[in-house]
């Protein structure tokens, strides 16, 4: 069993020898070292494509069944998975509850550090009691050293209700090994402050989050090409993303763009299924619902048919 209160020998918690005259350094040499070993958090992620594609496809089948995405986590782990989680409603209209970020401390915790709750497992396992946790659910598991007890209990405790587990960690398995369904490592090394895994090792999970994330939308048929058909139009910004897509896709002026979101009640994707098809807004959603939401599975389907 390893000691978890010696920490020193964590990949995340090593002093970096290429910054071993941090303090000496002026503006312009900081900031080219910090991009210099940012390089590596790239690098990390592209090691781990393999058990994150894995990720992606599991999370994928369980959502097109109708269950749920949690990331978990304290601390910086924790605030990454909860902003991952926010922009999936405006990016891709899912309902709140589709994907959702958990942290140690709850909302509290996202703008005054609470990290002294990370170690009550205990308080993980409630977060998944609170949820009703099901076999249908995805529980991704973030902590950047591995060890923190609030995130091991969370995940032993979705493993326990059937559901999949992910694990994400910036050390090797060797130096903290985990049971989880998918073993993320996400390997940067250390850190040019010392053990300040809101650097390299933040950097390296949030890409790995956008990945995922993204990925399993479109997947679920939320994008089509590399469009954002299923923005949610609840600004000026997002209502001028919404036209522009219709009028690259249709060649229609931005007046018509504009007259045919409006009569989709603003979802672009059924806007766009309107005028390939000449559908009007009922006949379009239907045929949408028939096809789970996928506008270039409804498209194609209307076309062999005619």
């Amino acid at each position: 069993m390893t000691n978890l209160q010696e920490r020193g020998y964590l990949l995340t918690e090593q002093v970096n020898p290429n910054s071993l005259n941090l303090d000496q350094l002026n503006a312009l040499e900081l900031v080219e070292l910090f991009n210099h070993e940012d390089e590596k958090a790239v690098a990390a992620v592209a090691g781990a494509k393999t058990q994150l594609a894995a990720a992606v496809e599991r999370t994928a089948e369980r959502l097109h069944q109708g269950g749920r995405l949690f990331y978990i986590g304290a601390g910086t782990s924790g605030r990454l998975g909860v902003l991952d989680a926010a922009e999936c409603p405006p990016t891709f209209c899912t309902p709140p509850e589709l994907v959702e970020g958990i942290i140690a401390g709850g909302a509290g915790a996202l703008l005054r550090s609470s990290e002294g709750l990370e170690d009550l497992a205990e308080d993980g396992e409630s977060a998944i009691a609170q949820r009703h946790i099901t076999q249908l659910d995805v529980v991704v598991g973030i902590t950047a050293g591995g060890t923190t007890p609030y995130v091991h209990g969370a995940l032993n405790a979705a493993r326990q209700r059937g559901a999949l587990s992910v694990f994400i960690a910036c050390v090797p398995a060797e130096q903290v090994d985990f049971d989880a369904d998918i073993d993320i490592r996400l390997l940067t090394g250390p850190e040019i402050l010392a053990g300040s895994t809101r650097l390299k090792a933040g950097t390296a999970t949030k890409l790995a989050l956008n990945i995922l994330s993204t990925s399993v939308m479109v997947r679920l048929g939320k994008v089509y090409g590399n469009r954002m058909v299923d923005v949610a139009v609840t600004n000026q910004k997002l209502r001028d993303r919404a036209l522009r897509i219709l009028q690259d896709l249709t060649g229609l002026s931005r007046e018509a763009a504009s007259c045919l979101l409006e009569r989709s009640g603003k979802w672009v994707k059924l806007a766009l299924l309107m005028q390939w098809t000449d559908l009007d807004k009922t006949a379009g959603e239907q045929l949408l619902s028939a096809h789970q939401g996928n506008l270039r599975a409804a498209v194609d389907s209307y076309k062999k048919e005619k």
